[in-house]
């Protein structure tokens, strides 16, 4: 079998920023909402069998206990904020297995999922539906990511290929570099190219020698990159943790959990209030055509 797990909180903003909204006659705006949902039934449509979709129930998480500039939802669009609970109430009502986090990130969940689901013996090959860059770190051959907007899956030799490093190196990489939609700067000098040059020789940070004349590679700037990451290691080592998923997030208990049935009775109403009456039509047609039928 083959699992799609989906990130729900990118393919939100994914779908508010790239499609018009639409506002119900109830004056709530629900346009995103709708259009997730619509596309998770695509996928099911299209032959996906096993499914989950891991979302940030809400914005902060433990990461905000370790760094004080970790992203929160200060300043982000109250009519995308207000419609992550519309969304998880869909998932549930169209009988999708739903990991929505609190202490943890959708990321930590889609990383959790992907290993899991992995272990089991059934499953040939793990899609990760997201195109965020931790993830990588989760590749591994039967785990694979899958940028559905370009159409592009990324296996091992991919990720080397786009970021210089092999999965492993990736949560090093991110350390150094930083990533500034999750809200941590890396170090002062420290880029793409230069991280993956030494990360690419040593793997990860703690093996990179804190003088530049101890490196047994030439890298451009190298001295000053060298006095950089002795003056900020713990900064670095801090930022590689935060980039670090946490593969114990809760998720699922048994792979068949993640198999789609069909719709519970519920998807009725929130179609209704979405103004979306093909999600039930859609739905029901599709678990007609499946054993066990709906819910």
């Amino acid at each position: 079998m083959i699992v799609h797990l989906i990130d729900g909180t990118y393919e939100l903003f994914r779908q508010f920023f790239g499609r018009p909204g639409h506002i119900t006659s109830a004056g709530v705006e629900l346009g995103a909402t709708r259009a997730v949902l619509r596309d998770v039934l695509y996928l099911l449509e299209g032959g996906a069998t096993h499914m989950g979709v891991a979302t940030d129930h809400v914005i902060e998480s433990f990461r905000n206990d370790l760094y004080d500039g970790y992203k929160t939802g200060e300043g982000m669009d109250p009519l995308i904020l207000a419609q992550f609970g519309p969304l998880e109430e869909g998932l549930a009502a169209l009988g999708v297995a739903l990991f929505a986090m609190t202490v943890h990130e959708a990321d930590d969940a889609l990383g959790a999922a992907a290993v899991k689901a992995a272990a089991d013996p059934a499953v040939e090959r793990v899609l990760i539906c997201t195109p965020d860059k931790d993830l990588a770190q989760c590749v591994d051959g039967r785990i694979v990511q899958f940028d559905r907007r370009r159409e592009k899956v990324y296996d091992v030799p991919d990720v080397i290929e786009k970021y210089g490093v092999p999965p492993e190196s990736i949560p090093d990489w991110l350390g150094l570099v930083g990533d500034s939609a999750d809200g941590f700067p890396g170090l002062p000098g420290w880029g793409a190219k230069s991280a993956a040059a030494v990360l690419s020789r040593y793997g990860h940070i703690e093996n990179i020698p804190l003088a530049a004349g101890q490196w047994d590679i030439t890298v451009r700037g190298g001295a000053k990159l060298a006095a950089t990451l002795a003056e900020h290691l713990d900064d670095a080592l801090l930022f590689r943790k935060i980039a670090t998923l946490d593969l114990d997030a809760p998720t699922f208990t048994d792979v068949d959990d993640l198999r789609w049935t069909g719709p519970a009775p519920e998807l009725a109403d929130v179609a209704k209030r979405l103004e979306a009456p093909d999600l039930v039509t859609r739905a029901a047609a599709l678990a007609a055509g499946r054993s066990g039928g709906a819910r």
